[in-house]
């Protein structure tokens, strides 16, 4: 389409006007990898890139560069905040000059992160005082993602957010972007990066440790606070430098090595040494460190980490956004499932979600179950890096007429789809190179609390917190027959599916709310400091 508008759609929902040509970021990206851009050079009337916000962009000069490339007129960038650029020469000189000058100043960067790593460990940190609970706790999000509108890692913040004033004064939230679902009235300030070293790997987090705590040091001069809580991120400690300014407790919230899982999942770290200096520290400097899962306490304790202060605290939900009593019918209206058995999974299609196994395992059941092919349709809620396996795989079975897959759909949305639903499947799969399962899937308090029945692997937590035959039909972990049987099983069984789900909702209102993963984290720091 010669004579079409090209547009890259990254961190952010669009729809396609018709004379567009609409395409992920990530397969822009292929375009580059494979060297198929080359072939686009001029190739688009205009070119946009829309995003969720300009100054979040990593490697902007190069991004911008490739996106002139292709244009012949307009080329620009529009994001979620009505920002725009227009990539033109004066542009992408101005750039040029500011990725000359951050490569000039690399070395000084993590000198000087060195240097405040040292002076913040060789002068260690007076006893914090008790925790005043009329005071207001600080919450930290110093992720550098953007545009997350769904996912664990939002249930996870706007649960403990919303739940903290239960147990203190109002909490004040310091982040680098907004999260759907965290309350409106509270205190929020969004402090994004600089766009210092955005076209370097790994150093807009170093950097921005210096940006958060000057913005950090203006939102709370002055103020009582009661202690800060952060959910731990890659290169950053500016929780240390708050709590110990202030005289307060840190309670980190650890979610994992981000060294290890590069390390082992990923592209090795380029300054490992530093991030893994910079990881220890902050472990060794919180006074309470909140994991998900035995896995990761005893990971932590392996490392030298006081076993007195960690708290293992699995994940959570909120009972009333998702409950029983959320109407699916608008969504299965809307995608014509009318009265079938509706199969659900919710998730990111990460490596261990095990959605290709779910999709073999239907394929294989519709084959051996041919009338399932009017009365039963699989629902794949959600986007990510294994959908297009996914997908392939549920061609392979000749089921592609008995799927729908909606991808990513916002957090607030979660609830009417899986009430949508009459099956829930979590059919996560062990870690590939062998390591230790050490999630606590936020999916699966979200089914439990939803009182559908579930069917889900025995792995690790998943299977602790399940109870097989009780509250969920338990298969091994990545056992494609296992897994097609749990679905024949509950399909053909409505008494069953209605007794699981009754006992999964009774666990998760007593066991399993946000409320109650808040007050153990408040009972823990109390209990530091009594």
């Amino acid at each position: 389409m010669p004579d079409s508008c090209l547009v890259i759609v990254k961190d952010t929902a669009y729809v396609a006007r018709p004379h567009e040509v609409a395409v992920t970021f990530d397969e822009f990206k292929r375009w580059v990898y494979h060297g198929t851009i080359v072939r686009r050079a001029f190739g688009y009337r205009e070119v946009r890139l829309q995003t969720h916000r300009i100054g979040a962009l990593t490697r902007p000069f190069l991004t911008m560069f490739l996106l002139r490339l292709m244009a012949r007129g307009t080329c620009l960038i529009q994001d979620d905040h009505g920002a725009s650029i227009s990539i033109d020469a004066r542009t992408l000189a101005r750039l040029g000059r500011r990725t000359v000058r951050d490569l000039m100043h690399r070395a000084r960067l993590l000198r000087d992160i060195e240097r405040e790593i040292e002076d913040l460990g060789s002068s260690p940190a007076s006893r914090p005082r008790p925790i005043d609970q009329r005071a207001s706790p600080v919450y930290l999000r110093t992720d550098l993602v953007f545009g997350l509108t769904s996912g664990g890692s939002v249930g996870h913040i706007a649960g403990v957010l919303n739940k903290l004033d239960g147990f203190t004064g109002p909490p004040i939230f310091l982040t680098s972007d907004a999260i759907p679902s965290v309350r409106s009235d509270i205190e929020t300030h969004v402090i994004p990066p600089d766009g210092r070293f955005a076209d370097f790997l790994e150093l807009p987090a170093f950097a921005f440790n210096d940006v958060f705590d000057d913005r950090a040091r203006r939102h709370l001069e002055g103020r009582g606070l009661a202690f800060v809580y952060q959910r731990y991120s890659l290169n950053s400690y500016v929780g240390v430098q708050i709590a110990r300014r202030h005289g307060i407790p840190l309670v980190l919230e650890y979610n994992g090595s981000e060294v290890w899982v590069n390390r082992n999942w990923g592209r090795r770290l380029k300054y490992e040494a530093l991030s893994d200096t910079i990881e220890s520290f902050d472990l060794a400097a919180a006074d309470v460190v909140v994991v998900v899962s035995q896995t990761l306490a005893r990971d932590l304790v392996h490392r030298g980490v006081d076993r007195d202060k960690v708290l293992v605290n699995p994940n959570g939900v909120d009972p009333d956004r998702y409950s029983p009593a959320v109407d699916g019918g608008p969504v299965r209206e809307r995608l014509g499932l009318d009265d079938r058995i509706v199969v659900g999974f919710i998730g990111t299609f990460g490596p261990w979600h095990g959605a290709e196994v779910l999709a073999e395992a239907f394929g294989r059941l519709v084959a051996r179950r041919p009338e399932y092919r009017e009365g039963v349709r699989l629902l794949m809620i959600g986007d990510g890096p294994t959908v297009e396996e996914t997908r392939r795989r549920i061609r392979a079975g000749g089921v592609g007429d008995e799927t729908l897959f909606v991808g990513r759909t916002a957090q607030e949305d979660g609830p009417a789809y899986l009430a949508a639903c009459d099956i829930l499947v979590s059919p996560h799969v062990p870690n590939v190179d062998g390591s230790p399962f050490f999630g606590s899937p936020t999916k699966l308090f979200e089914y439990m609390a939803m009182g559908k029945g579930i069917v889900a692997s025995r792995l690790e937590q998943i299977g602790e917190v399940l109870d097989h035959e009780r509250t969920a039909w338990l298969v091994e972990p990545g056992d494609v027959d296992a897994l097609a049987n749990g679905l024949e099983r509950l399909i053909d069984d409505p008494a069953l599916r209605e007794r699981l789900g009754r006992a999964a909702r009774e666990d998760a209102v007593a066991k399993h709310t946000w409320y109650e993963h808040t007050r153990r984290i408040i009972e823990k720091l109390q209990s530091r400091y009594a």
